[in-house]
């Protein structure tokens, strides 16, 4: 994002410089009102204290769209300490998880508090920047971290871009990339759709760095800083994907991609694509990488 550069496209043409918030609570307070839709996660609690023990307080919690909960710490500009300092939340956090169920349940109800997935609880870090010492630090902890950079282009235009994101253990490595994104029937069509999920599973994955994989009952999530892809079980011999792509943007096709907004499924997104054969992975990969894009 350093090397954007935004001009304004009405009237003289005039370029709008990038700069930073005036405080750290500007930061805050506008990611708070806005978590869900900036970040997938859905807002629990502001300053939420760790206790005279700890004697700390959490800039924000929240759970993702997957179930995780989730950190977020915030800096004005450069500052190591946000990552050392949201790491020491997030062992606080993992050990007092029964306090942020009950968070949940008060806040988002009682199903939300059972279906908490606490096997990659994530840290997301906002700031005005980071060293490369931060980028390379990060990699090698076993935790789930994003770090983000911030910044104001104007009055009114506030840009947000994944500088490094590690999955805490769930990273992809070679081996990862063989295994199927679901498990399919046995047999000779047991085979085919086991063929199948596994070319929807290396081409999510390939789309680029970072991309998290976190396994719900119901479905396998893709994800960046946000979900851009959720592959269901098989379904009458085809895979069902859903994906974070206006419907209204796509020229649907029948059989093929279905518009899903307001219907109930499992995962998220709004367009429903329908996969039968290798040949369909190639055809929705476009679709594929639009969602991956909009998730960074």
């Amino acid at each position: 994002m350093l090397g954007l550069r935004l001009f304004t496209m009405q009237g003289q043409v005039a370029e709008l410089t990038p700069h930073l918030a005036e405080a750290e609570a500007d930061v805050q307070g506008f990611v708070e009102m806005h978590m869900e839709a900036l970040l997938g996660i859905r807002f629990l609690a502001s300053e939420y204290s760790t206790g005279p023990v700890h004697g700390g307080r959490i800039d924000s919690l929240g759970l993702d769209e997957n179930g995780s909960p989730v950190i977020v710490e915030y800096k004005r500009g450069v500052d190591a300490g946000v990552i050392h300092q949201g790491l020491f939340y997030l062992s606080w956090l993992v050990d007092h998880r029964d306090e942020f169920e009950r968070l949940v349940r008060d806040r988002l109800g009682a199903t939300a508090a059972s279906q908490v997935l606490w096997s990659g609880p994530r840290l997301v870090c906002i700031a005005g920047g980071y060293t490369r010492y931060d980028v390379h630090a990060v990699r090698e902890h076993r935790r789930s971290i994003d770090l983000v950079r911030y910044r104001h282009f104007g009055s009114d235009l506030l840009a947000l871009e994944t500088v490094a994101s590690v999955s805490g253990g769930m990273s992809v490595s070679r081996r990862a990339r063989r295994q199927p994104a679901v498990q399919a029937a046995s047999g000779v069509q047991g085979a085919a759709m086991s063929e199948l999920a596994t070319a929807v599973d290396e081409a999510l994955l390939g789309l680029g760095d970072g991309v998290t994989r976190v396994e719900r009952k119901q479905y396998r999530a893709y994800q960046r800083l946000r979900n851009f892809a959720c592959v269901c079980p098989p379904q009458k011999a085809k895979l069902l994907v859903y994906l974070k792509v206006n419907p209204a943007n796509v020229g649907l096709a029948p059989g093929f991609t279905r518009d899903v907004a307001g219907l109930g499924h499992h995962g998220t997104g709004d367009l429903e694509v329908q996969l039968r054969t290798v040949r369909d992975v190639e055809r929705a990969r476009d679709l594929f990488r639009a969602s991956y894009d909009a998730a960074a």
